[in-house]
């Protein structure tokens, strides 16, 4: 490979690291590229899947301020470069290797943290952005309501206490005198 060759495709993963929000390492050997292509469709439009050479990933990442990955850039190496929800990508690449277990997840960078792949597992459990959002969104309407009930409560009260003195009154108006006679 050419020096502009390696400058230009130095530049191209600093530029990719710098613009996903994610970056996953993983080993593909012993996948066909069938397999690989599949992959590619498996983690959708917004992640790019890449087979990058190791020592000029290594210097991308250092241009473009990703540390923590030197170590697990060994071996055949490809990057999902992520430019949507980490989760949605990280369960891709999960479900694929299930079902291909030539597929082997080594690690990766989320939003600039160095994760192993034990903590991208945990990632691919957790729910997808939309979904933890609208649960949150569900709890919080939940306790607006349960706090709108209790502010209303004591006013409600004061009202039916309120209507039962008038009514007491309105009987006790009503009602002959009683007199005592000693």
């Amino acid at each position: 490979m050419a020096n502009s060759e390696k400058t230009a495709a130095v530049a191209e993963i600093a530029e990719e690291f710098r613009g996903s929000t994610a970056a996953v390492l993983t080993e593909y050997r012993g996948l066909t590229v069938s397999q690989l292509t599949e992959l590619r469709r498996a983690l959708g439009e917004t992640t790019r899947y890449a087979v990058v050479k190791n020592t000029l990933t290594k210097i991308a990442a250092a241009q473009a301020g990703v540390s923590g990955i030197d170590d697990l850039l060994v071996g055949p190496t490809a990057v999902a470069f992520v430019g949507g929800d980490p989760v949605e990508a990280a369960k891709g690449l999960r479900d694929f290797a299930r079902a291909n277990p030539a597929l082997v997840v080594k690690g990766g960078v989320v939003e600039g943290k160095a994760l192993n792949a034990d903590e991208i597992r945990k990632l691919a459990d957790l729910e997808s952005r939309e979904v933890l959002l609208a649960k949150l969104a569900g709890a919080m309407n939940g306790s607006l309501a349960k706090a709108a009930g209790l502010f209303a409560a004591p006013l409600s009260q004061v009202a039916r206490l309120a209507e039962a003195l008038r009514a007491q009154r309105e009987e006790t108006a009503g009602a002959e005198p009683v007199s005592v006679d000693a």
